[in-house]
């Protein structure tokens, strides 16, 4: 896992700096912007493998560039790093199709495992020609497409991978850790809440008002893709 490119962006002179020091110490190339537009532009010009990108910065901020990225039919993987109390901007942020996050201050480690997961996980592997029904929810789990009670449902590439996780094992409860390390390649211990978060964007999305919830959380366990509870 050495020489991959990371882009990192942030309005910080030195937090720039630092990054930079510190990822490539951990092996990594590194190019850097100082804003969201420059951020594009270095994609553009550089092809980074992946992205640590910094949520709050004047003009065109973290969710602009995420939001202009995936827009663009881009899957670089991109992990966001906001302030503890912009909660929401980072919320926003994984909605527009982030798959990370960090909030500041945090461990250069953490940051250094979690993107080299990132990493290990852009390696696509091929589905089974399988369609799953649970309820009034139909996933196909080749063609990336997903209905809910006949409608079709906008799923970022990030939440496809968690629902398509459940799906493959219905009926089967799947721990935290379980979905972490098969759908974001954590192999290390970590206190996000990461994929509480992006279940909760599948329910809304899935679960229309007055349908029957199809994404069950058994406490203390983990979740599981269910008609009954």
């Amino acid at each position: 896992m050495t020489g991959h490119r990371i882009l990192v962006v942030d309005d910080e002179v030195r937090v720039l700096a630092s990054l930079r020091r510190g990822l490539e110490l951990s092996d990594f190339e590194v190019v850097t912007a100082g804003d969201g537009a420059e951020a594009l532009a270095m994609v553009r010009s550089t092809s980074p493998d992946a992205m640590v990108l910094d949520v709050n910065m004047p003009a065109l901020d973290g969710e602009g560039v995420v939001t202009a990225l995936r827009a663009m039919g881009n899957d670089i993987p991109i992990c966001v790093l906001s302030a503890r109390s912009a909660v929401t901007d980072r919320i926003a942020c994984l909605e527009r199709g982030a798959d990370d996050y960090l909030t500041k201050p945090f461990d250069l480690g953490e940051l250094v495992a979690r993107l080299r997961a990132l990493l290990r996980r852009r390696v696509t592997t091929e589905r089974p020609d399988a369609q799953v029904r649970i309820g009034q929810v139909q996933i196909d789990l080749a063609g990336h497409r997903v209905l809910a009670a006949g409608t079709p449902v906008d799923l970022t590439k990030r939440e496809f991978e968690v629902l398509a996780m459940l799906a493959d094992n219905p009926g089967i409860v799947l721990g935290r850790e379980q979905i972490l390390s098969t759908v974001w390649g954590y192999d290390f211990a970590t206190d996000t809440n990461v994929v509480d978060v992006f279940v909760s964007y599948l329910r809304r999305k899935l679960e229309a008002p007055g349908a029957p919830r199809v994404v069950h959380t058994v406490r203390g366990v983990g979740f599981v893709l269910r008609e009954q509870p």
